[in-house]
């Protein structure tokens, strides 16, 4: 709505102190991102070319209000006037946006490297699991994957990582488009992301 797009305004002016951009470090202020496990790549993705609709890989130095409204809008909540396409589009962008969290070289596959990263770094603040248990969370995690969209595979067989189609078929069932959304509570703060 306008009144979202003025709060959004605002609370983009706060972040950029004043400026007609927001670069990286402007988030290091965000209270929300300062103790999140996977604050980098949460901040990485709002720099993201392929989120901000502007190419197929790279990262944007800074990003004006248009690009801050681009990314918003992925965390846009599911509208009870929308029909069964647009909630099915919206899911599918959420998904997008989560699978270029995790896909860090942007070549359309997230590799075992690239999972072993995400959940070292969500782990890392538990004192009681230790580097090589997150490695092998992730292993048990991939395996999973390749079983879900592979099926059985042969012992010679080598799951190259999960595209963009598997990650849809990993997520079927998981009700994304509740789960990631803003939530405009107190427009004179901040919107809280979920």
């Amino acid at each position: 709505s306008s009144d979202q797009i003025e709060q959004l305004h605002r609370r983009f002016k706060q972040l950029s102190g004043d400026q007609p951009t927001i670069r990286k470090e402007n988030f290091n202020n965000v209270p929300d991102l300062e103790l999140n496990p996977i604050r980098s790549k949460i901040v990485r993705a709002f720099f993201d070319n392929r989120n901000l609709r502007k190419g197929s890989s790279g990262l944007a130095d800074e990003i004006n209000f248009e690009d801050f409204l681009t990314i918003m809008s992925y965390f846009r909540p599911i509208d009870t006037t929308m029909d069964e396409e647009q909630v099915e589009l919206s899911r599918k962008e959420k998904l997008r946006f989560l699978f270029h969290m995790y896909d860090s070289d942007s070549d359309g596959r997230i590799t075992l490297e690239e999972y072993r990263n995400v959940v070292e770094e969500l782990l890392s603040g538990n004192p009681h699991i230790e580097k090589e248990s997150a490695r092998s969370i992730a292993d048990g995690a991939m395996m999973e994957a390749a079983s879900v969209c592979m099926g059985q595979m042969e012992p010679d067989q080598v799951y190259e990582g999960i595209t963009f189609e598997d990650f849809l078929k990993i997520w079927q069932g998981i009700d994304i488009e509740t789960k990631m959304h803003v939530r405009f509570l107190n427009m004179e703060t901040m919107a809280l992301c979920h």
